[in-house]
């Protein structure tokens, strides 16, 4: 297994317990437990936060890891990536506005949208899962280069 980086890893963690507080927060309004239900929604939205701040900021300062695996995998790992990004993106503007119309009481609306919100949410930290494991777990990771780096040189 080897060095495993622990800002990836926190933030891997972070959006895994987004995701379960997602799961107790669907379960919580299915037995119609309403206040219940709210707080492990912004829970969850918190833990969602924390993961973006911590993956942006490492972006930005210290760059991404590039895959390190079999050449031969390379194709599939980048297809798997572009799926993951898209749906991190659909799921991030979703959860927006699912909490959003939640807390402005437009109840009809986010009952609507909320449990299309909910699965793509998990499915989203399902996939980064699999992506840190092909990362950090599964093969060594490969080149990291900051975004400050790569603009400014530095």
């Amino acid at each position: 297994m080897g060095n495993i980086p622990i800002l990836p890893t926190i933030s891997t963690l972070f959006i895994v317990i987004s995701a379960i507080l997602v799961a107790f927060g669907w379960y919580y309004i299915i037995k119609r437990r309403i206040e219940t239900h709210k707080k492990f929604m912004i829970s969850a939205a918190v833990f969602a936060v924390l993961f973006f701040v911590i993956y942006i900021s490492r972006t930005i300062f210290i760059g991404n890891t590039s895959f390190g695996g079999p050449d031969h995998l390379k194709i599939y790992y980048t297809v798997f990536l572009l799926f993951h990004i898209v749906l991190a993106t659909v799921g991030a503007i979703l959860g927006v506005r699912t909490i959003s119309l939640g807390l402005k009481n437009q109840l009809e609306k986010h009952r609507k949208l909320g449990p299309t919100t909910s699965i793509i949410w998990i499915f989203t930290a399902v996939t980064g899962v699999v992506v840190y494991f092909f990362l950090y777990v599964f093969y060594k990771g490969g080149e990291t280069t900051s975004l400050i780096k790569a603009i400014f040189g530095f």
